[in-house]
């Protein structure tokens, strides 16, 4: 299994900070945001790893990462978004580097007070499809929000003005070559 990080966006939330620096650059305790995603896929032995970046400081990741020895990871690969337009495009910029292997995609400003390892466990045994990690929310307005039919995500609407479930998507678990399948398994 593979691992993508989403670090692109504009941080436009988080300006003027975001003025001079990526917001999954900036540190969050003791350490940049970005570290928690990379540390939770070497966690359950993921050791390849695309991140995905863009804007005006996508440079500052080199220098910061390097080729991920820090944690314990002989290769790390990037790539760069042109623009700020959203998952799935950055998800498209990552379809040459997952070929057809299963995939865990995480968003670099997610930090997870729990490891992922059951979730990316019951993804492998379950044979197909995708998971997708959600979380309830108070204002999902503000983020990608599932809608379901029949139990089953039928689609994921970003920053809806009314939406669909208190539910905001974390991360997925597995991107097909040619279109997102999710399939709502757990919400866990």
């Amino acid at each position: 299994m593979k691992g993508v990080i989403l670090a692109g966006g504009s941080g436009s939330r988080l300006y003027p900070l975001t003025r001079i620096t990526n917001k999954h650059l900036l540190p969050v305790y003791n350490q940049p945001m970005v570290y928690y995603p990379i540390q939770l896929l070497v966690e359950c032995d993921i050791d390849r790893i695309l991140i995905v970046t863009g804007g005006n400081h996508a440079g500052e990741f080199l220098p910061l990462l390097g080729n991920g020895s820090a944690f314990g990871l002989k290769h790390l690969d990037y790539t760069h978004q042109e623009r700020a337009a959203g998952i799935a495009d950055a998800l498209a910029l990552a379809r040459h580097f997952v070929g057809g292997d299963d995939v865990c995609v995480l968003l670099a400003d997610n930090i997870f007070e729990f490891s992922i390892r059951p979730t990316v466990e019951r993804f492998e045994a379950q044979g197909g499809g995708a998971r997708v990690i959600l979380a309830g929310v108070d204002h999902p307005e503000h983020y990608g929000v599932p809608v379901f039919r029949d139990g089953r995500i039928e689609r994921i609407e970003e920053k809806p003005a009314v939406p669909a479930s208190r539910y905001a998507v974390t991360g997925w678990s597995r991107v097909c070559n040619r279109r997102l399948v999710a399939s709502w398994r757990s919400r866990t």
